[in-house]
């Protein structure tokens, strides 16, 4: 079982397209079953309409589920037990800083606002807690050392995790979870084996195998796949123009996948294609191991 994860905190881009259209190629090839997970527990971020709007647009590519899971918001209790599982071991503890208090102090610039140095811990850390306060911030214990990941397509690598960004958060004073607990909690529960995402999230990747091993969670097939970068070499976003997909949303989705098959490796040149003939040719041995630059002149070509 594989997944397909959008985030309703922003509208869906070219470069979500191209993970999403790749895992569901996969997935029809390798037999996998997919599921549609809508990941809204970042609550203040969710536009109105969001969550619609991105069924909506997956549906305009092509692309289908075999089973759709219950928006994450609506189903927190198993992260809620994993939180007590891991406060009862003493593998967290609470945190009150302020982002700005994190960021003067961080291990990298980018996770000061969601990590912290083991110096910044507290004197009670790693005292086990019954009943976690679930308003308050969270963080796991990391230790030294290097977490070996293992990935299908970019071969093994190893994370510092201590040393790239130190204690993270796996709960928030909102309470609901952390990204990174959520995840793990999710995958293992709806019985996610293969994840398929951007390349950025590796990191990601060894916080998860942290948290699996805490609570004896299984560990899905990692696929971290290249992204979609503007001219500048930043990942897409707004400042490169509007690369959202509902950009073209009125009109045929076949010039947006024709974009993303030379992307690629499918083809040498711009054609439109369907998803189907996607799925058809997709191969990951194709797939470029660099990332890929979105031009002016590509947008173009979609708006033709």
């Amino acid at each position: 079982m594989t997944r397909l994860a959008p985030s309703p905190t922003g509208a869906l881009h070219l470069g979500n397209a191209r993970t999403f259209l790749a895992n569901w190629a996969m997935a029809h090839q390798r037999g996998w079953g997919v599921l549609l997970r809508v990941e809204d527990i970042d609550h203040p971020r969710v536009r109105p309409g969001a969550v619609d709007q991105t069924r909506d647009v997956l549906t305009w590519l092509g692309l289908h589920w075999d089973e759709e899971a219950p928006l994450q918001s609506t189903a927190l209790e198993p992260c809620i037990e994993a939180l007590r599982t891991l406060a009862g071991k003493g593998l967290i503890y609470p945190c009150d800083r302020t982002r700005a208090e994190l960021a003067a102090s961080a291990p990298n610039e980018g996770d000061g606002a969601v990590c912290a140095h083991a110096s910044l811990r507290p004197p009670e850390a790693g005292t086990p807690y019954d009943s976690p306060t679930m308003h308050r911030t969270w963080r796991l214990l990391v230790d030294s050392g290097h977490e070996p990941v293992l990935d299908a397509f970019r071969g093994p690598s190893k994370v510092d995790i201590a040393g790239d960004c130190g204690d993270f958060a796996i709960w928030t004073p909102s309470a609901v979870p952390a990204y990174q607990l959520a995840v793990t909690v999710d995958d293992a529960r709806q019985g996610v084996t293969q994840v398929v995402r951007g390349d950025d999230l590796l990191p990601s990747a060894a916080r998860q195998q942290l948290l699996q091993r805490h609570l004896g969670l299984p560990t899905p097939r990692w696929w971290h796949l290249p992204l979609l970068r503007g001219p500048d070499g930043r990942r897409l976003a707004k400042r490169h123009g509007d690369s959202r997909l509902t950009r073209w949303r009125d009109g045929s989705p076949e010039r947006v996948i024709g974009l993303l098959a030379m992307f690629s490796g499918l083809t040498d040149d711009l054609r439109p294609m369907d998803a189907a003939t996607f799925a058809s040719a997709f191969s990951i041995d194709r797939l470029p191991p660099h990332d890929i630059t979105v031009t002016p002149e590509h947008l173009a070509w979609l708006d033709a």
